[in-house]
């Protein structure tokens, strides 16, 4: 059976039917233009009856913008970018910005879908969990196109990035697992030679260096469930074991505490304290309760798009880093110190007294 197509209703015809200007019912469709309430009504009624619909990609080639941000992410296990991703979707659409999505390499480099995101003619980008090489940051830069980087940064800074305080808060974990009485340090980090964790391993080794503690076991999970097991394997097959880990984010704390629990028998808090970061679902259900630094996504994710819009609207792309705190949520995946956690709006909080 052969399919039927039917003509696209026109913006003239919803002018003609509404009595009005072809410019009018541009002027309705296009957010915060100037028409008067009257007008816009009759046009609306128009469109309605008409059932027209605004073409979203004509309109675009008029104004110069799309309304349409693209986003990469290179992985979705970690459940901590679909929440970003839900939460950055939901704040667009406040503004009338669409979110275009793509999904990078696992190794966080973005170079090879760069020309398709260009092709899409986007108003902006917003990269989380992948980076940007310097050539192509300054091509964005020429194009005038803005650049946030979630959740990363990079050094020559040709990018604007929002992130948590991560270096803080791994320094946080070192003094909580410290305050608890510990021994046997370890560190099970992500990939490598990411902003990240960099930043995690540097604030949770230094601060246990301060404390005379420089033998610390250092293994990469690479955020991926097979290395992450075998790193666990790695630290429980030691003698002695240790006896706490910072994780560099919980997707991979959840998968060293299974191996922990059901392949070694191991007791948690009573033998193995484990901390996670990004305090994601899975850390708050009572299987895991996993003590975890907290990012605040709300507000990373309003700090981005006012990042992105304010270089959009003046077209001034001035690089702009923006770091922000979050707080160590203490749960029972981890032994408690005597002092130190506070609990403040439902939660149990860790916030040291600092030494005079």
């Amino acid at each position: 059976m052969k399919r039927k197509t039917f003509a696209a209703v026109t913006s003239q015809q919803v002018a003609q039917l509404a009595g009005v200007s072809q410019s009018a019912v541009s002027r309705t469709f296009t957010p915060g233009a100037s028409i008067s309430p009257a007008t816009r009504e009759k046009v609306l009624k128009a469109a309605r009856e008409l059932g027209y619909r605004p073409n979203a990609i004509a309109r675009s080639l008029n104004t110069a913008r799309s309304r349409i941000i693209g986003v990469v992410i290179s992985y979705f296990d970690n459940q901590f970018y679909p929440q970003v991703l839900e939460a950055l979707a939901q704040k667009l659409d406040t503004l009338n910005y669409h979110l275009l999505l793509f999904v990078g390499d696992r190794d966080g480099n973005v170079d090879r879908i760069f020309d398709q995101i260009m092709q899409y003619r986007v108003d902006g980008i917003v990269l989380a969990s992948v980076t940007l090489s310097l050539d192509l940051s300054q091509e964005c830069l020429a194009a005038g196109i803005p650049v946030v980087l979630f959740n990363r940064s990079e050094e020559s800074g040709m990018a604007s990035s929002v992130n948590s305080n991560n270096e803080a808060a791994a320094r946080q974990i070192a003094e909580f697992l410290l305050a608890g009485e510990h021994k046997r340090f370890a560190y099970v980090g992500g990939v490598a030679d990411s902003s990240v964790n960099i930043a995690r391993q540097r604030g949770y080794l230094d601060t246990l260096a301060e404390h005379g503690v420089t033998d610390v076991e250092v293994v990469n999970g690479n955020y991926d469930a097979q290395q992450t097991t075998r790193a666990a394997y790695s630290l429980f097959t030691k003698t002695p074991a240790p006896d706490a880990i910072f994780v560099a984010n919980d997707h991979m704390a959840v998968m060293v505490m299974d191996v922990a629990r059901y392949e070694f028998g191991l007791r948690v808090p009573e033998d193995l304290s484990i901390i996670g970061y990004d305090d994601i679902g899975p850390s708050g259900w009572p299987s895991y309760a996993l003590t975890s630094a907290s990012q605040p996504v709300e507000a990373m994710v309003t700090a981005t798009v006012e990042l992105l819009m304010k270089q959009i609207d003046s077209g001034n792309i001035e690089p702009e880093q923006i770091t922000l705190p979050g707080m160590l949520v203490v749960r029972h995946s981890a032994r408690r110190p005597r002092t130190g956690v506070i609990e403040k709006d439902g939660l149990s909080l860790f916030q040291p007294q600092e030494v005079k």
